[in-house]
């Protein structure tokens, strides 16, 4: 069974400058998990599918008795009596690593395929953009994770945002942001992730917005700059690349008592300033 979403908001025009353009795809699929159960052709009647912010987990933390009760969908043997998932909205790193750690803080072992983040979508759009420059951004590492989906040059908007001087006038004053580019280049580098492009020269084809990002400030320069202009920094207007966005709550539940906001908030910021 698969449910398949797409969102597209179109914004009225003003001062004359073309609607902004949002795309954010999501689909829902139930992953088959056989267990020695079902190849004995006894299978459940039915699955279920968990949220873990604020559902399963607070934070790092274990919500009540949410370990005792996963365990008990497991048989006596470790395989699994009753098929499930989780649907997050969260990401920034690949499911295989997800998993590990759901299943370290909650004591069950926990398959890559058993974990659907918000971003797990942007895979159906491998074929689209494979071999096309596309800027990933968001906490953790989203360039990673688009790699990951087999996305040949994919660059973090911190990368990107490195390649042209002056692009953030204020960054200067962000202290954590040469140590942070340095170890992503070296990371890039060992993994052999380096796009074989020339950045400064070839129009960015997409978007991905993987996960909340960090540097709010940087990223709505940037992203401006690169819709506005066709998709490379500094050049006349031109038509935008697509954007596409793995979430859209305007808040969500974290380790703080209160919500936070979210990769809605992001989206509406970026709006507002894109069509000011």
């Amino acid at each position: 069974m698969r449910l398949q979403r797409q969102w597209v908001f179109r914004v009225p025009q003003i001062k004359n400058r073309k609607p902004f353009l949002f795309q954010s795809q999501a689909s829902r699929s139930f992953c088959q998990l056989q267990s020695k159960q079902q190849q004995e052709k006894r299978y459940s009647s039915f699955g279920i599918a968990f949220d873990i912010d604020g559902v399963i987990l607070r934070g790092r933390v274990p919500i009540g008795g949410s370990p005792q009760a996963l365990r008990r969908l497991y048989g006596d043997s470790g395989s699994l009596k009753v098929p499930f998932l989780f649907l997050t909205n969260g990401g920034g790193i690949p499911e295989c690593r997800r998993a590990i750690e759901l299943s370290e803080i909650l004591g069950v072992k926990i398959l890559p395929s058993q974990v659907l983040q918000g971003h797990s979508p942007f895979k159906n759009l491998l074929k689209r953009y494979e071999n096309q420059l596309i800027i990933a951004t968001g906490k953790g590492e989203p360039a990673l994770v688009m790699s990951e989906y087999g996305f040949k040059k994919v660059l973090s908007l911190e990368e990107y945002a490195s390649f042209f001087e002056n692009i953030d006038p204020v960054s200067q004053y962000k202290r954590w942001t040469t140590d942070q580019v340095s170890n992503m280049t070296r990371r890039i580098v060992s993994l052999n992730m380096t796009p074989r492009c020339n950045v400064l020269s070839e129009s960015v084809k997409a978007v991905f917005v993987v996960s909340d990002p960090v540097d709010w400030g940087r990223d709505i320069q940037v992203l401006c700059d690169v819709l506005r202009s066709g998709g490379l920094p500094g050049q006349d207007n031109g038509h935008q690349p697509p954007l596409y966005f793995a979430a859209d709550d305007l808040e969500y539940q974290a380790a703080f008592p209160s919500q936070r906001l979210g990769m809605g908030a992001f989206r509406i910021a970026l709006e507002s300033v894109f069509n000011r």
